[in-house]
């Protein structure tokens, strides 16, 4: 409504709803404001002593690369510092359209490196680094430890953690999809919508990519082994999922137009096994009522064929977001963020 009637637009107005009100101070934690290679950090650093060296966490903000800032995620990179005793590192990448698609990931990946480098300097084990991020800063999580694999001159992450991450545009039409599709805050139609703004794509390309016709049919087999509904277990199919009939029209203007969003740093569950295989452990996060809790099932399935070890947490009362929302208090905190948070931890 803001919009149609000119006062704002949805993502200033969506920026400026997540930032909030930012909490008090914390006498717990050291906090300081850098930059890494030009990207905005807020470090957080625990002020009980220690003996050793502690892990270091950079954490990757939601927001789909147009919204969400160091502000908004104040309450969360608070938390894992205190709870878990870790540096956290809060990275504040520039967002989307005035800084257009990959500025994001390359900002992830720069402030990754320039702490991977220098951690010691901040009491942190360079072999104890972890990176995590939710919804799209999850992307950018699973994003960075790919592009991570091949790199001799750092060390290896130890693990990544992935809270409800976005991580394919192949099937719009998975069961999380067709079961959650109606359901706050990520319908199925805003997800498409909003990744294709952060893409900077004409928006009437939705109805068809929602269909499926943006996938020629070479990628559709070479997909078809890691995206497809025959590998989610039978228990997430129960409640109203119709598995598709008719095979999809091809459209090149379509896929034309689509193009970026195969590339492995905006669908990273596309990646070929030969990175997949190289991953650190991981932890997914997922949620029953969420549009993209097949992709986290998806994800941990290709993984745990090659081998990595995975911790799995699934919130049967979770939605998209809880986990952002539990330590807001008051009626936006529900259970299911609160034990996604201790599960993380």
């Amino acid at each position: 409504f803001l919009e149609k009637v000119g006062i704002t637009s949805e993502v200033y107005f969506l920026r400026t709803a997540m930032d909030g009100i930012p909490p008090l101070k914390d006498q717990h934690l050291f906090m300081k404001n850098l930059t890494f290679e030009k990207v905005k950090v807020r470090i957080y650093q625990p002020k009980i002593a220690t003996t050793g060296q502690r892990r270091g966490i950079l954490y990757f903000h939601g927001g789909v690369g147009l919204f969400g800032s160091i502000r908004a995620y104040e309450r969360t990179c608070r938390y894992f510092a205190r709870k878990s005793n870790s540096v956290v590192v809060s990275v504040g990448y520039r967002l989307a359209p005035e800084h257009p698609y990959p500025t994001q990931f390359e900002d992830c990946l720069a402030a990754t490196i320039h702490f991977m480098r220098t951690a010691q300097d901040y009491g942190v084990d360079p072999s104890r680094i972890i990176i995590c991020g939710d919804s799209s800063g999850g992307t950018l999580t699973a994003a960075v430890a790919q592009a991570l694999v091949n790199r001799r001159d750092l060390p290896k992450l130890r693990a990544q953690i992935l809270i409800y991450p976005y991580l394919q545009c192949v099937d719009f039409n998975l069961p999380s999809y067709q079961q959650n599709e109606g359901v706050p805050i990520l319908l199925k139609e805003r997800t498409l919508a909003l990744g294709l703004k952060y893409l900077n794509t004409d928006l009437s390309v939705m109805e068809a990519v929602l269909k499926g016709y943006h996938i020629p049919e070479d990628l559709q087999l070479k997909y078809q082994k890691w995206v497809s509904p025959d590998y989610i277990p039978h228990e997430f199919k129960t409640r109203g999922y119709k598995p598709s009939t008719t095979h999809p029209l091809f459209s090149k203007e379509v896929y034309t137009l689509v193009k970026p969003t195969f590339d492995t740093v905006f669908s990273p569950l596309l990646a070929e096994d030969s990175v997949i295989t190289r991953l650190p452990e991981t932890f997914i996060l997922t949620c029953e009522f969420d549009v993209l809790r097949d992709d986290g099932l998806l994800y941990k399935k290709r993984l745990e064929d090659h081998g990595i070890k995975v911790t799995w947490c699934h919130l049967q009362e979770g939605f998209h977001g809880t986990v952002f929302l539990a330590l807001f208090g008051g009626l936006i905190a529900f259970q299911s963020g609160r034990k996604g948070l201790e599960k993380i931890v």
